[in-house]
């Protein structure tokens, strides 16, 4: 399917999907957020794809926040919907068994900030700044920016920034663990699909399970979130991945991962 606003670029197992809006910086309006939810629905299902990279057309922007127009106009029930839509994409993002590489090349504002928190691992360039000032348009974050923040750099620090709405340079991100790592702009993409393609090479459905493993632990107990690890790793000691992974190693070979 062509989108509008959306193009997907497929290299072997490795999918960049870009948000080109760049008249607008990258807004997200509603258009745009139903193709990134059709577009990561389909990326889901491809077998071939295990690692997806998020990033925004241009240099300046990865994307610049909500499409003001829209939100303008958006009632209470406006408000809900248009919450949910986003959430939608959040968790779709964040439960498929792809691993999702923000490259943040420029302004991640608001909607565009809480896109990169649903992203697994984030990259910035050195021109990047991200934050959420939608407490200076009178509203809040509304694509799960209260919750998934803190998670990330801590109640305190989140409070701050989305009390006062102030955007953080690429360094001050990387120094509170908002992204894993900053690069010049010329290298992020080059940058992300290096690692994009080591994690290629590994076990697809070992990724896949330790993601849902790493992403339970933020909302159970320790011994809990282990019981469910030990189960999983049962699971997955019964499939032909750990077989072909375990016999590569003694064979001192590459393994022909099949993600079975």
């Amino acid at each position: 399917m062509g989108y509008k606003n959306v193009l997907v670029d497929k290299q072997e197992n490795i999918a960049t999907v870009t948000i080109s809006r760049p008249q607008v910086l990258n807004a997200l309006n509603d258009e745009t957020i139903s193709e990134l939810i059709h577009c990561f629905s389909e990326l889901q299902k491809d077998s071939k794809i295990m690692v997806i990279i998020l990033t925004g057309a241009g240099e300046k922007a990865f994307i610049s926040g909500a499409d003001i127009n829209e939100l303008k106009v958006a009632d209470s029930f406006g408000g809900v919907k248009k919450s949910l839509k986003g959430e939608e994409l959040l968790f779709l993002m964040e439960n498929m068994d792809k691993v999702v590489i923000g490259a943040i090349n420029g302004y991640a504002l608001g909607g565009g900030c809480e896109l990169a928190l649903g992203c697994d691992i984030r990259i910035a360039s050195e021109n990047a700044k991200l934050g959420l000032p939608e407490v200076s348009l009178g509203v809040i974050p509304g694509y799960g920016g209260t919750q998934r923040l803190p998670r990330l750099v801590g109640l305190g620090k989140a409070k701050e920034l989305i009390f006062t709405g102030d955007l953080i340079d690429a360094q001050e991100c990387l120094r509170i663990g908002l992204v894993e790592k900053v690069v010049p702009l010329t290298d992020l993409l080059p940058t992300c699909k290096n690692l994009a393609a080591k994690i290629s090479t590994r076990g697809p459905l070992a990724i896949g399970i330790a993601k849902k493993c790493i992403n339970l632990s933020l909302d159970v107990d320790l011994k809990t979130g282990c019981d469910y690890e030990a189960t999983q790793f049962g699971i997955i000691c019964s499939s032909q991945d750990k077989i072909e992974g375990t016999a590569a190693f003694l064979e001192k070979r590459k393994p022909n991962f099949g993600g079975k």
